[in-house]
């Protein structure tokens, strides 16, 4: 298998791998209970916007007041008062998150609890959803179904009657609280009370709402044309969210009329975006919370009842106050003791580790505000996300198997440096939600899955070098290292190398051979051979080459090492006796094989073919050459410059400069070569 398709399957995997993760049942909750809950402690504690407060019932007011904690037994004359204030303080909307579903002990305390409602004209009523039984069903096979409906539990009539809306606040029963429903499906799409709490305050600018409506398509108009201001909240929330669903390009429509409007302010233009984000947006919203507990501005509900007392504001802390605020009042416990009494509190991204949680009062003023600003938690996309996580496997997959195991490391915590702040920036700055886990995931699988293949390849490589290591040491001998042996195959098949390199020839070769008959100049020459041979490997060389009368050997290690120069003249000296140890040894003067030997030193190409190797460059031609020169001087053994320099040991007589035949350029100018003779 090639290496580059290796590499493209490892990629298409590890890309793969993300994309399915994110795409099965536990990729998304996964994201929600590891890497949200990184990205908002990464991102820290933000400043909520000024326009909403709480108030809340707690443990110093309850003390102040000298009432039990527990809401439902605070009489609601006292409610009644606060709203009063509240009125009074120029509060534009109030949501009082309880549950007012009984009569009072005191009826009067309902009816002064009504009044105030009513006075008010901006109060939203908290009510519990339940689920009804509707009858028996019957199916095709007649067997009695139970059918439930979820809905909203009936409150108080006379306190209902008087408030401005009613809504729902229910949370998801989850082990951490994320994210809220602005309209519950399975209640008929109701509306929950921070999107009812949005439409009243945002309706001082509801004609321009409308305007921009019928600019963007006329026809809406006639939806519209039962509703304004003082219609039914609730009617003129789901009408629109009807509107909206129905109508997906509507909201770029009006997008582009409101960037064209030069009546409206900056303020009212974030309201109209408010708006259609909200009604065009998907039914559950990721919750962006601000901080731990209170970090929304937060009153004691006993400071509220002392506004304007002896002018007692100044208790209220600095820069405080109601006017055309959204004010949430309910329980919202200061310490943990407070809310071991009265269980209104959720365990969130930011629960203190101290055991306090966040409230729900608190939740619902937060999911208000996120809808206000227009910037509740938004994950990425689901294209987006999946391009991600596959570009990012499938790169990653890819670069782990070109990069040794320490580059790999280094530039996989580069990686994911980057993508945390890249993560991290827009999460600050944009509130939009990238995958935190699987891309990690991804790229500690792509590392380890990575590091399995090249301890695959490199067993397997080490393999074939076993190979290579057996068939070069029967071509080359066994005298060298394993060490000098892998050197030389390297990882392809050719290499190169720096050795001395010794060439021989038979002087009048030509004439011998055609005197003599064949059987007998074979006879002759292999035992001439044989005496080449000896010397050769005595000194560790390696014959890369017999043909006829000629000979090449070659010496294999370091390149630097000397010791190859003095091992290759001393294999000369001794070859040249060896020879003329032969030579004395024929009866018959014709039979003498004069012998020229030239040395040269430099870089070849050791290279594998046909199961052998052989070695190619110029410097075997040039130590040809060199052996050549001893015709015309009359010598027997020729060295180079390149062979003599710095070496000891050796009785050497320098003979000058010469230009060899068919040398152009190589080494000395005009191809010249120093050559000396050499003895012992």
């Amino acid at each position: 298998m090639a290496k580059w398709f290796k590499q493209l399957l490892l990629g298409s995997f590890i890309g793969l791998f993300g994309v399915l993760i994110y795409l099965l049942p536990f990729g998304l909750p996964l994201e929600e209970k590891f890497g949200l809950n990184w990205l908002f402690h990464l991102r820290g504690a933000i400043t909520a916007p000024d326009d909403v407060v709480v108030v809340a019932i707690d443990q110093p007011s309850a003390t102040q007041l000298d009432l039990p904690i527990t809401p439902r037994l605070w009489p609601r004359d006292l409610h009644a008062s606060l709203i009063d204030k509240l009125s009074e303080a120029g509060a534009q909307v109030i949501i009082f998150d309880l549950i007012f579903d009984t009569p009072s002990v005191i009826p009067e305390n309902d009816k002064k609890l009504a009044h105030a409602i009513e006075a008010a004209g901006n109060i939203v009523l908290i009510e519990r959803l339940v689920y009804r039984d509707t009858g028996l069903f019957l199916d095709d096979e007649q067997k009695q179904s139970r059918l439930f409906e979820e809905g909203p539990a009936p409150l108080l009539p006379i306190i209902a009657d008087a408030a401005e809306a009613r809504a729902p606040f229910p949370l998801p029963k989850a082990e951490r609280v994320n994210d809220y429903w602005t309209f519950k499906a399975s209640a008929g799409d109701i509306p929950t009370a921070p999107v009812i709490a949005l439409q009243i305050f945002t309706l001082p600018i509801f004609d321009d709402f409308v305007r921009l409506l019928h600019a963007a398509d006329p026809t809406i108009t006639e939806q519209l044309s039962s509703h304004s201001k003082d219609s039914d909240i609730e009617d003129l929330v789901l009408t629109l969210r009807h509107i909206f669903i129905n109508q997906p390009q509507l909201t770029q429509k009006i997008q582009t009329e409101l960037n064209r409007d030069s009546n409206m302010s900056l303020t009212e233009k974030k309201m109209v975006i408010s708006l259609f984000n909200l009604y065009s947006g998907h039914e559950k919203n990721y919750l962006n919370f601000y901080g731990p507990p209170r970090s929304i501005t937060t009153v004691p509900y006993y400071q509220v009842l002392q506004l304007h007392e002896n002018n007692i504001d100044k208790n209220l802390p600095e820069g405080i106050d109601f006017k055309d605020k959204v004010v949430f009042v309910g329980f919202s416990g200061a310490t943990q003791p407070e809310q071991d009494i009265v269980r209104d509190d959720y365990h969130t991204v930011f629960s203190n580790p101290d055991g306090l949680f966040i409230s729900g009062v608190e939740i619902a003023a937060t999911a208000f505000a996120n809808l206000l600003e227009s910037k509740p938690i938004r994950p990425l996309a689901l294209s987006g996300a999946l391009g991600i996580l596959f570009l990012l496997g499938f790169v990653m997959g890819i670069v782990f198997l070109l990069l040794s195991t320490h580059e790999s490391i280094v530039l996989g915590i580069f990686v994911i440096s980057i993508y945390t702040f890249c993560a991290y920036y827009l999460f600050k700055e944009a509130a939009v939600w990238l995958p935190m886990m699987i891309p990690f995931s991804q790229i500690l699988f792509a590392f380890i899955l990575a590091e399995i293949q090249k301890h695959h390849l490199e067993k397997r490589k080490n393999k074939q070098l076993e190979i290579q290591l057996t068939e070069i040491r029967k071509s080359l001998g066994s005298s060298y290292p394993n060490k000098t042996v892998e050197k030389i195959l390297g990882s392809k098949d050719e290499h190169g190398i720096y050795s001395p390199c010794l060439t021989t020839d038979v002087a009048g070769y030509t004439t011998l051979a055609e005197l003599m008959d064949s059987r007998d100049l074979s006879q002759l020459i292999n035992g001439y051979r044989d005496v080449l041979k000896n010397p050769i490997r005595q000194h560790e060389g390696h014959i890369m080459d017999m043909i006829a009368d000629s000979m090449l050997a070659i010496w294999i290690d370091d390149p630097e090492n000397s010791i190859l120069r003095t091992k290759a003249c001393q294999a000369s000296l001794d070859l040249a006796a060896a020879v003329e140890r032969f030579n004395q040894s024929q009866s018959d003067s014709r039979l003498l094989l004069p012998t020229r030997i030239g040395l040269h030193f430099g870089e070849m190409s050791l290279r594998r073919g046909d199961g052998s190797y052989n070695v190619i460059g110029d410097i075997i031609n040039t130590a040809n050459r060199i052996q050549g020169a001893n015709k015309v001087l009359k010598t027997r053994i020729l060295l180079s410059s390149e062979v003599v320099d710095g070496l000891d040991g050796f009785l050497t007589r320098s003979l000058g400069d010469f230009k060899l035949p068919g040398k152009k350029k190589l080494g000395n100018p005009i191809g010249t070569h120093g050559l000396s003779a050499i003895s012992h």
